[in-house]
């Protein structure tokens, strides 16, 4: 595409259109967009449209376009085409800093975020000069400017506060401290001063502002890491990389980093100062949105723990100050919502510091502990009114933040957190002081339930961070505080409200019981456990969304307990008297309003179908109807996940389940679910189809014989191309056809053989990428190991030509493992001769060379029982039916060749991976086995095509050396005790005893 008036106007033209509401208009528009933006240039079009353009709604779109080209095709994929040409990436990156600096605000965000996407690939190997040109623009003195550098530096250096640590990491963050650290302090400082000079202007105070919580957040993400000092004592880091190249990244620690510890005093006065102002131009009328003064507060709350945590010796001097602004600041702020952050930040950097053995001294008092718990912790475990209003008509994002843990700025969770790091060290002087607290509610409630309920909330919620020491989203607590009578408090407060024949009254305090139940069911006995399990069926009828999803989350949670022996908790039997009105009232909870594609009543499903097994039979046929009926619904438009996951997990169950007392019932699933899967594959559900795929797979596996007909109708549609370009499909897609070749190799063979080059295209596809070349091994491996030898034959060559290329240019760990494990079953389907006769067909003296380079050396990789079973059984294939081996040149690797056998059997796995491969995005376990398996309950069975025949590898080895032997009397135990190490020799006889033959 040129960069021609002619393309700019027609990029215009295209991007009003995909602005239009009318689908008919805008899709066309967005196909075409993705149809050009693989030409040169496009990238370049839209950022000139940006700059020429006088239409400030097509400025935006463009904007917003680029920004989403760039979050696609930017980065490089190993094994796929660059998506854009070299002249582009240059293009782009020498224009789009002065762009988006010139830009209005609108856009210039959206060109800020490019440029981090562009970063966080390039920066800074591939783009040096980018920091030196966001820092010259400090000088400019032109605020809007100096705000996009900074929101830009943010969006770049955030990941600093999540990646692991490393040499690489710390390298660059040293490099961006040497550029950046002091023009970022004299921005700082002078911004400070600005604040002074302009401090009833409230416009500017505004912009100025702005620029201090940018600078606040940018402090926060430079010193999170903090850096090896060797870093700065060393003048040569790559002397320094060599010498820490061994150790794990987790044992090393970052100090603080020096120029912030030289510097220390001017950030740390200057944080005090802004923490304590109270300039009334900053405050706003807004009770639910945080002003520009709370949000700096609360990032200076957090940089103060950040150091009282990670830095706590050189904070020291500071933290008195900080603790003192900051206890002033919880006692006077006020109940709104817009100081949630700011409140929320301040508990938890008291939090962090309580937690510190060095400042335990500042809590020790007995006054200062109760002064905590009445003026911060009780007022900010209150449920407010905004708290109601979000139970009432937010409860999806209530949901989210109570039971996910996304509550980690909430008044609550900060309270509940200083809670438990007063008691690391005060556990019994806390435990008196709550208790007394929470007597006091429940008292209150006991008044007037009526009336008084939210004070019984905050007495359960009071309890729950008291007791909680340890918790995990899985398993619950699984530490309490032992001061805590958490049954007693269980059977008193919390089973009343559940026993109460009216689900719907006293919502937030059943929802508060049902999460009691949740959160502690480790601690609260099984027999008081099983006694809430029908009252928790009950409460799925509650119209309460917040209250039924409970329930549902609850039953689903108790469901997966473990018991002695590993076992489920409850068993099928004990809920065996509830099982209709537990499945009716899930499938009825998906009709109430706000819930048809609840998550945990899908899930809640799922497991009540995976617990009670064979109990489910008699209500399937209803049950699959109501599950295709919502999978019918939600294909239209699948927007919930987690949802669309669990109803094909409940699907899969109810097949294997039914089909496993019953076999021949898979023709009524296939009834049921063929007309949506149809419908599904035609209309393109791309969140659906690897779904449908492995769903297939499933009903397919079950058929004993041949294939039905209405499989082999889609065969040959599984082999287009199309379907192969989403690597979402290629597991799915590889187990179906997996399925085919286990269950119908010889109609495939006579009915379709005009499709098996397809078949070998797809392995040919997939064996070219570093990412699916194990796929490719996958589907090759049930060729083989299925397909009748004659249907092959004429392939068989190029195969093994295709594979040597791929070792030849592209040679992986991952490739070399699956490589053996497939030429050692094809040396088991088809014997050792033909293996060495393939080999040395392709080239003369290749059988040796592979010996020698590749099994001997690596067969030590390989992993995973039935892969090491298959190479162990093939290698003895080698060692004892081979002749050449024998009696030829090749003779001289038959020792090696057993020793490497034995190893196998006997040496720990060598797991050692290059260094250039650590980084290859891969599936780790590759073998025999696919190891995909989205759908837990529609996993593939493990095969073992070597257990007919062999049971016991090492005695299989004992039994075909004495047979050899036989053959040839004198040899073997010569050739072994002449050049087998004793350790090797040791192990051998081991196995010739357990088998009870000897070499002749």
């Amino acid at each position: 595409m040129e960069l021609s008036d002619a393309n700019l106007q027609t990029l215009t033209e295209y991007l009003k259109k995909t602005l239009d509401p009318d689908p008919a208009i805008r899709r066309p528009a967005e196909k075409f967009l993705e149809s050009v933006e693989g030409n040169q240039n496009y990238p370049l079009l839209l950022l000139t449209l940006l700059e020429k353009s006088q239409d400030n709604v097509i400025k935006v779109c463009a904007s917003v376009t680029f920004k989403n080209y760039i979050k696609r095709n930017w980065r490089i994929v190993e094994d796929e085409p660059n998506k854009i040409c070299e002249a582009d990436r240059v293009a782009i990156k020498a224009n789009i800093v002065h762009l988006m600096l010139s830009s209005p605000e609108q856009i210039q965000k959206q060109l800020s975020d490019a440029i981090s996407i562009i970063g966080r690939e390039d920066f800074p190997q591939k783009w040096p000069d980018l920091l030196t040109e966001m820092v010259n623009r400090f000088q400019s003195g032109d605020f809007h400017v100096i705000n996009g550098v900074l929101r830009t530096a943010h969006s770049l250096f955030k990941r600093y506060r999540h990646e692991f640590k490393s040499n690489e990491l710390w390298t660059e963050i040293k490099l961006v401290l040497d550029a950046f650290a002091l023009p970022l302090t004299n921005l700082f400082k002078a911004t400070i001063e600005l604040c002074s000079t302009h401090a009833n202007d409230a416009s500017a105070l505004r912009i100025l502002f702005s620029s201090l919580i940018l600078i606040s957040k940018l402090f926060y993400s430079l010193n999170f890491q903090g850096l090896l000092s060797s870093l700065y004592k060393r003048t040569c880091i790559g002397s320094h990389m060599r010498e820490t190249k061994g150790l794990k990244y987790q044992t090393l620690k970052g100090d603080l980093p020096e120029f912030f510890e030289d510097n220390m005093e001017t950030w740390m006065n200057n944080f005090h100062t802004l923490l304590t102002l109270d300039n009334k131009l900053l405050q706003t009328d807004d009770e639910e949105e945080a002003g520009l003064l709370e949000l700096l507060k609360s990032q200076i709350c957090d940089n103060a723990a950040l150091y009282a945590q990670k830095y706590d010796e050189e904070f020291q001097r500071y933290l008195p100050r900080f603790v003192t602004a900051i206890w002033n600041l919880l006692v006077t702020t006020g109940q709104e919502v817009k100081y949630d952050l700011l409140v929320s930040n301040a508990i938890q950097f008291l939090a962090s510091v309580c937690e510190r053995p060095h400042y335990k001294n500042l809590f020790e008092d007995q006054n200062t502990l109760t002064s905590i718990c009445e003026k911060v912790i009780v007022p900010n475990m209150e449920f407010r009114a905004a708290d109601e209003e979000a139970f009432e008509d937010n409860s999806e994002e209530y949901i989210r933040r109570d039971l996910e843990g996304s509550d980690i700025d909430t008044r609550r969770r900060a309270a509940c957190d200083l809670v438990r790091g007063l008691c690391k060290f005060f556990e019994g002087p806390v435990t008196g002081i709550f208790s007394g607290y929470v007597n006091s509610m429940l008292q209150e409630y006991a008044k007037n339930p009526s009336v008084n309920w939210k004070h019984k909330d905050a007495a359960i919620y009071l309890v729950t961070s008291l007791a909680s020491k340890a918790q995990t989203q899985k398993h619950g607590i699984t530490q309490a505080n032992e001061l805590v009578n958490l049954t007693e408090f269980f059977v008193n407060h919390i089973l009343p409200d559940l026993k109460s024949a009216n689900v719907n009254e006293f919502p937030v305090l059943k929802a508060d019981g049902i999460k009691y139940i949740m959160i502690f069911r480790n601690q609260v006995p099984k027999e008081h456990l099983l006694v809430s399990i029908p009252l928790l069926i009950n409460h799925l009828q509650a119209e309460s969304i917040v209250v039924h999803t409970y329930a549902a989350h609850a039953l689903e949670r108790l469901f997966t307990m473990r018991g002695p022996n590993n076992a489920t908790l409850f068993t099928a039997a004990e809920i065996a008297p509830f099982v209709e009105i537990l499945l009716t009232n899930l499938f009825k909870a998906l009709t109430l309003p706000g819930s048809s594609e609840n998550e945990y009543i899908m899930k809640a499903i799922m497991r009540s179908f995976s617990l009670l097994q064979e109990a489910i039979i008699p209500y399937i046929p209803t049950l699959i109807t109501q599950l295709t009926q919502k999978l019918l619904a939600v294909s239209k438009n699948p927007s919930k996940p987690h949802f669309n996951h669990y109803m094909f997990e409940a699907i899969c169950l109810s097949i294997r389940i039914t089909c496993k007392a019953n076999p021949a019932a898979v023709v009524n699933f296939e009834e049921a679910l063929f007309l949506v899967f149809t419908e599904i594959l035609q209309n393109d559900v791309q969140e659906f189809i690897p779904y449908v795929f492995q769903v297939m797979s499933l009903l397919l596996e079950t058929h004993k014989n041949d294939i039905p007909s209405s499989y082999m109708a889609l065969f040959p549609h599984l082999l287009q191309p199309v379907l192969w370009e989403r690597t979402g499909n290629i597991p799915a897609l590889v187990r179906l056809l997996q399925a085919f070749l286990e269950r119908g190799s010889n109609t495939i063979a006579s009915a379709a053989a005009d499709k098996i080059p397809g078949l070998l295209g797809v392995f040919q596809k997939l064996i070219a990428s570093k990412a699916n070349d194990h796929q490719g091994f996958y589907l090759l491996n049930s060729i083989i190991e299925h397909m009748p030898p004659e249907s092959v034959d004429q392939y068989r060559k190029q195969i093994f030509i295709l594979l040597f290329q791929r070792l030849q240019n592209s040679k992986t760990t991952k490739f070399i493992k699956s490589f053996l494990v497939f030429i050692n079953l094809y040396c088991i389907k088809y014997g050792a001769l033909a293996l060495q006769e393939i080999f040395d067909g392709i080239q003369p003296k290749m059988f040796g060379m592979v010996l020698e380079k590749i099994i001997i050396p690596e067969i030590q990789k390989v992993s995973g029982n039935v892969e090491k079973k298959i190479c162990a059984v093939g290698i003895t294939k080698l060692l004892t039916e081979c002749p050449p081996m024998m009696d030829t040149e090749y003779t001289k690797l038959w020792t090696p060749l057993l020793q490497s056998l034995i190893g196998l059997f006997e040496l720990p796995e060598d797991d050692t991976i290059p260094d250039e491969e650590h980084f290859i995005d891969i599936e780790d376990t590759p073998g025999y086995q696919t190891a995909f398996s989205q759908l837990a309950f529609a996993g593939k069975k493990e095969h073992d095509p070597v257990g007919q025949m062999v049971n016991n590898p090492k005695i299989h080895l004992a039994q075909s050396l004495h047979k050899l032997s036989t053959a040839c009397p004198g040899r073997v135990p010569s050739m072994v005790s002449t050049s087998l190490n004793a350790e090797a020799l040791q192990y051998l006889q081991g196995y010739l005893q357990a088998a009870s033959v000897t070499l002749l």
